[in-house]
């Protein structure tokens, strides 16, 4: 009989453990808020900080422009829509007109080509009238480099085809001689050597070709904006250079630049493209807001005009609200609204989506701020 209770015991022991799991398992169905109930609640505050950013005239993610980083002049407007209907005289017109203006001349010169990597009747009809017109050139030049990306893809090269990286090559390469061409025929101009980066990038030009290339930039230009955003690419470990060598660019770049230049943007990029933390620690760092004072500084003796300085505005803003000065990212996010293309949103597949989400958290954030008289 003893053994016939002990055989029962030992039966019974794992009956009583599931009976027990049977009983855990229905208090914590009881007791824990349903999966529908917690994404209840975050559609719910998403909307709550959705509405007060529409209050404050914000606009929502169907209304953010994903193609620019900021409303172009309206010259520049209507010279591209002209450009799309075949007349390429009010392009030529105002590329003429900006000049030895290095910094919009690079700019204009991108949108044109840009457009042109897409179709161009419109240059072939420009270089037919025109055979050896530099502004003609540097488009061209442009636009080759811009197609040989576009060949690639902007997936990573294991999802590249080897169709896709093989014209990706030969396009570059052919790409060199028209940046060589648009050069001699514009001695002064920084803009083809600003393309060749792309060149260098994708071919990967060594670090001591590339120095001998930025040293044919900064002869022309020291502080452009533009060519120092393609170099730091460059320098990057995910490119042709490291953590290191991106952050020492950034850092010297910076250094050695006039207020209102915007290099100030730079190290901010550098920490950007390399921070992999999922937390906000390494960007509160007094190095960090000391930079991020440095560029808010920048920004500030910069002429308003300047075809880049909504780029930095969209740096500051992500900056600031992750240092918890949400009201100070408020004043920046109102600057950019409407146009997202830019770090760093322009990296998310759900540009337009991220940025409001953000912004949005920001405006909440900067309220309860004000709500509590901090």
């Amino acid at each position: 009989m003893t053994v016939l209770f002990w055989i029962l015991g030992i039966l019974a022991v794992p009956t009583a453990i599931f009976l027990l799991w049977l009983l855990w398992v229905f208090l914590k169905e009881l007791f824990s808020p349903s999966p529908d109930e917690g994404d209840t609640d975050a559609e719910a505050e998403a909307a709550q900080a959705a509405k007060a950013a529409a209050k404050l005239g914000l606009l929502p993610a169907e209304r953010q422009d994903t193609d620019l980083a900021a409303p172009l002049p309206e010259p520049w407007t209507a010279a591209l829509a002209a450009v799309r209907g075949g007349d390429w005289r009010p392009a030529a017109d105002l590329l003429g007109a900006v000049g030895r203006d290095w910094e919009r001349r690079s700019a204009l010169a991108y949108l044109l080509a840009d457009r042109a990597a897409e179709e161009d009747a419109w240059l072939l009809a420009w270089e037919a009238a025109r055979p050896d017109d530099p502004d003609a050139a540097v488009v061209r030049a442009r636009s080759t480099v811009i197609l040989a990306w576009k060949i690639r893809g902007a997936k990573t090269a294991k999802y590249t085809t080897q169709e896709q990286a093989e014209g990706f090559h030969r396009t570059l390469v052919s790409a060199r001689e028209e940046i060589a061409r648009a050069a001699a025929l514009n001695p002064d101009d920084p803009t083809p050597f600003v393309a060749e980066i792309w060149v260098a990038l994708g071919l990967g030009y060594p670090n001591a070709r590339m120095d001998e290339l930025w040293t044919e930039i900064t002869s022309r230009a020291p502080h452009h904006y533009e060519a120092h955003f393609s170099a730091l690419q460059y320098w990057c470990a995910k490119w042709r250079g490291s953590e290191r060598l991106a952050r020492e660019f950034a850092e010297r770049a910076a250094a050695g630049a006039p207020l209102g230049s915007l290099l100030t943007a730079l190290p901010l990029i550098a920490h950007f493209e390399h921070d992999e933390s999922d937390d906000t620690e390494a960007d509160n760092t007094p190095e960090m807001r000391a930079r991020v004072e440095a560029a808010l500084a920048d920004a500030a003796a910069a002429d308003p005009s300047h075809p880049r300085l909504p780029e930095l505005r969209h740096l500051l803003a992500y900056y600031l609200h992750l240092q918890g000065r949400n009201e100070a990212a408020l004043e920046q996010f109102r600057l950019v609204d409407g146009h997202v293309n830019a770090l760093p949103w322009r990296y998310r597949g759900d540009m337009a989506d991220y940025y409001c989400r953000v912004r949005n958290t920001a405006v909440e954030l900067a309220e309860e701020t004000a709500a509590a008289g901090v």
